[in-house]
């Protein structure tokens, strides 16, 4: 049984992760969050893209504990805005992990834009103590609505409403078809070979 950490305290993100293994029928790996491994200085993440950042925070974890390391940098890139909010996504409105105040930012800024194509964006990287390093980068095309909609997911899912969604946003769907479309299952699924040959 090899240990992967995944250097996230979102719960979400880790059974995202076992979700995508679970589909690829890759067996043998046991997925450690941050929550049960022992605690490390959070890595300043100081890149200027998302790659730079997961590569920040991958290294960190490995290097920390020992284990192959998977982390992810994932955001919200808005037409209008040149590709903002992007790597600023959790602290857009200033204070980090404010979803409402975000999103009601977000809302204010593109109130009186009509061009509302938006991206969510995901880079994955696995980083193991030896040095290795794979990377793999999702996108999920879509549009910004004008008000929340639907009760899932986190972050800018109420907003986002995906080109492959039948007019629903991410937050209207179940975890299974938002695992099976999203930006970070696109990028965990391309990684997955990397972690199913750690075994």
């Amino acid at each position: 049984m090899v240990k992967i950490l995944v250097a996230s305290r979102n719960q979400g993100k880790v059974r995202e992760l076992e979700q995508v293994l679970r589909e690829l029928n890759i067996e043998g790996v046991e997925l450690v969050s941050l929550h049960d491994a022992p605690p490390y200085p959070d890595p300043v993440e100081d890149g200027l893209t998302f790659a730079e950042n997961a590569l920040l925070k991958a290294r960190a974890g490995a290097k920390a504990t020992g284990l192959p390391c998977v982390a992810d940098d994932s955001g919200l890139t808005v037409k209008a805005l040149n590709g903002m909010p992007g790597i600023l996504s959790a602290r857009w409105s200033g204070t980090h992990g404010d979803d409402q105040a975000n999103n009601d930012l977000l809302l204010a800024q593109m109130a009186d834009i009509n061009d509302r194509r938006a991206a969510f964006v995901s880079c994955c990287v696995l980083a193991t103590p030896g040095g290795e390093e794979y990377t793999a980068e999702g996108r999920w095309e879509g549009e910004l609505l004008r008000e929340p909609r639907g009760e899932n997911g986190f972050g800018y899912d109420p907003l986002f409403q995906p080109a492959d969604a039948d007019g629903r946003s991410s937050a209207e769907l179940s975890a299974e078809e938002k695992n099976a479309r999203s930006h970070r299952g696109k990028a965990l699924r391309a990684l997955a070979p990397h972690l199913a040959a750690l075994q």
